[in-house]
């Protein structure tokens, strides 16, 4: 509960915002690198968070899960970090298409129900984007770990 209210504080004072690039990038891929930098400070830094969680709470995860968590959220990017909106999406389930991507708060909706997929779309690893597309609804191994350390953050 206490680092979803940082998170939330977070999410309006994006300079207290600390990811550790340097270790994430060196992580990933050139491709991958640019989907991670792409993404928001805050979450990048959520992130950053998830996927070193899941190396403490599993050492032996594979190259590919870590990156996977790095870029869980990248789909996120397709459109400006506004905490209003993610709240607002967050507390209000809506259905929408994936496809096309609107503007406007329909546009944040899509986002927020579809992120998973817009990513893994632009993720050139198939293991990396199994992992991502299946986050939030998971079948595979490393996804089904993913989305529990998720969920803690």
């Amino acid at each position: 509960m206490w680092l979803r209210l940082k998170r939330l504080y977070k999410a309006f004072t994006p300079a207290r915002a600390a990811p550790d690039d340097a270790w994430a990038l060196a992580e990933l891929s050139i491709e991958e690198a640019r989907l991670y930098k792409a993404m928001d400070v805050r979450d990048r830094e959520h992130a950053v968070w998830v996927a070193q969680r899941l190396l403490q709470r599993y050492p032996e995860a594979p190259s590919y899960a870590v990156r996977a968590a790095l870029l869980h959220d990248s789909g996120k990017a397709m459109r400006p970090y506004r905490p209003l909106e993610r709240i607002l999406t967050g507390l209000v389930g809506l259905e929408v298409p994936i496809e096309p991507l609107d503007k406007g708060l329909r546009g944040a909706w899509q986002i927020r129900r579809h992120h998973p997929e817009y990513a893994a779309m632009r993720i050139l690893d198939p293991q990396v984007a199994q992992i991502v597309r299946e986050h939030h609804q998971p079948e595979s191994l490393w996804a089904k770990r993913l989305h529990e350390v998720d969920e803690e953050f």
